[in-house]
This record gives structure tokens, C-alpha cells and sequence, in this order.
């Protein structure tokens, strides 16, 4: 009889994406899963698994390069952000169905703040990709949403870790993904020789525009010696994100925390999406070795 899951996907840009590996680790050790909260990207992973689209979304994100990344972003000079967000919904659309998270097969919940009225607010029912594209408007980079006397932005404003609104079932495992930790990390090798020839063409066409939103694609070689605008405010919400998450840990403790550090990627790296679903895979097989082992020492 397979083991039932309560899973919980953090907030954290491209990072989520391993997120992933996370899942179809899970599925092929056969655990079930029953019920999944995310906020930003974790809700975006973790809607597409509830959809049962989590393969589909993973082969369009597997094939993006930087310059797909780019396209995707559709940049606007509103204040209240600089993308508009509605691209890559609108790409999603053209190759998956939109779905009413009431009739999902498992319970789904998606996170977002209303800035406005400081609070949650938590889609259990409605539009998936309405409720998906007000998770992941991170403030002063994508547009807000306005309704109802609301200005929704990312979940992870106030709860990047929404433990709290998982349903939980008698005798479930509680399974957290944090892909904010704040532990070292190394790249290791991964490109080929092609995907290099292939990067490298890219960015020398990408023009001066792209030059100007270096932010959003970090080069350890070309990173300016001070902080800009847009860098200052994500390592703002990052150390927010890190302290709201460690809070949130250490009162729920969970039974597997699969840690992901935020070193590894920055936000709209999503064209490297392949390595982050092997490191995510990685990842999960190291949490779930040392939950077996600590389950047998306990035993004893």
C-alpha cells in the first residue's frame, strides 16, 4: 500500500523547477500524493502536477534557452512592475487546457498576498492559470493583479513555505521543498559542448536591450560591482523569504525537507532546467535516505 504525501512547494523563481525531479522522485519510490500547497513557482509546479500536465510543462521548459526566456518576457514601464506576466500564460494556453482546481483529483491550494489589505489569500477553486499568474506577480518585477479592492502579488510575500493550508491525512508523510536555503553550493559540469557554442550564440544577439535587464540572468564575470535597483530589491525579498521560511520550519517540522540552495540559479534561469530537475532528484534521494535512516535508528 502506497505511503499518502501531503507536499509543500516553496516560492523561489527558477529554482522551483527542481521542484520537478522532487515529484517524480515521490512517484517512483511510490508514494502517493494527496494533497500539494505552493506559493509562486511552487504553486506553479504543483498546479501543473495537479492538472496531470506536470510531463507537458516539463517538456516546454526543458527546451527553453535564453532566448526563449527573453521572449517570454513581456516588459512593460508600469510602476508597479516592470513584466506584465501575461506571456507565458498565454503560452501555456496554447498548449495546455486551463482547469477549475475544484475538480482536481487531489486537494490543490495556490498562495498569494494581497498587499493591499495585508493578508493571504489561498485559490482552492476557480481558474488554475488566474490563480497561478496572481502566485507568482513578484513585487515591483511582475505586474499585480487588481480585483475586488485586492492587489495580489507572490505568496511568498507572506508565506513561502504555506504549510498551513495542505490538507493533511491520517498517517501522511508532510513533504516540504525549500529551494531557499542558504547552504553553499557548486555547479557541477553539466553543459555540452553545443549547449555552450548554442548559449553563446544567443547572447551575442540578444542586443543592447538585453544588456539593460542583466539582472534578471547573473554572470559571475560581468556582475557589477554595486548593487542595482532590481538586484537590491530580490536580495531584499530573498533574506525576507529566508527568515519567513526558517520560522515556518521550525514550528511545523516536517517529516522530509528537501533543502535546494538559492545559489544555484537566479530567478529567470529557467533555461537551465534540465540540470535543476536532476539536482532536484538528487536532492530528494539524499532527504529520503537520511528520513529511512533516522526512521531505523529510531526504531532500534
Amino acid at each position: 500500500m502506497s505511503k499518502p504525501v501531503s507536499l509543500v512547494l516553496s516560492s523561489g523563481g527558477a529554482r522551483g523547477i527542481a521542484q520537478i525531479g522532487v515529484i517524480e522522485g515521490l512517484i517512483n519510490e511510490g508514494f502517493e500524493i494527496k494533497s500539494i500547497a505552493g506559493s509562486s513557482i511552487g504553486a506553479f509546479v504543483g498546479g501543473m502536477y495537479a492538472l496531470g500536465k506536470l510531463n507537458d510543462y516539463k517538456e516546454f521548459v526543458c527546451n527553453l534557452d535564453k532566448l526563449d526566456v527573453f521572449k517570454l518576457i513581456d516588459f512593460t514601464f508600469s510602476t508597479t512592475g516592470f513584466i506584465r506576466g501575461e506571456r507565458v500564460i498565454s503560452e501555456l494556453t496554447k498548449r495546455l487546457d486551463d482547469g477549475n482546481i475544484e475538480d482536481f483529483k487531489i486537494h490543490y491550494a495556490a498562495v498569494a498576498t494581497d498587499i493591499l489589505n495585508n493578508e493571504e489569500i489561498v485559490f482552492e477553486k476557480g481558474s488554475l492559470f488566474y490563480a497561478l499568474r496572481a502566485s507568482t506577480a513578484i513585487p515591483t518585477v511582475v505586474k499585480p493583479i487588481r480585483t475586488e479592492g485586492r492587489l495580489l502579488v507572490d505568496g511568498g510575500v507572506l508565506n513561502p513555505i504555506p504549510i498551513k493550508y495542505v490538507k493533511r491525512t491520517p498517517d501522511d508523510l508532510l513533504v516540504v521543498v525549500n529551494v531557499n536555503d542558504n547552504s553553499p553550493y557548486t555547479r557541477p559540469p553539466f553543459q555540452t559542448k553545443q549547449e555552450k557554442k548554442r548559449e553563446s550564440d544567443i547572447l551575442k544577439n540578444v542586443s543592447q536591450f538585453m544588456e539593460r535587464w542583466m539582472d534578471l540572468y547573473p554572470n559571475k564575470k560581468s556582475a557589477p560591482k554595486k548593487l542595482g535597483f532590481f538586484d537590491l530589491m530580490n536580495r531584499s525579498f530573498d533574506l525576507m523569504q529566508d527568515q519567513l521560511s526558517t520560522l515556518i520550519l521550525d514550528r511545523y517540522k516536517p517529516d522530509i525537507v528537501v533543502n535546494v540552495s538559492r545559489k544555484v540559479c537566479g530567478t529567470f534561469e529557467f533555461y537551465r532546467s534540465k540540470e535543476l530537475i536532476e539536482l532536484g532528484s538528487r536532492a530528494f534521494r539524499e532527504s529520503l535516505e537520511n528520513y529511512r535512516n533516522n526512521e531505523c535508528t529510531n526504531a532500534q
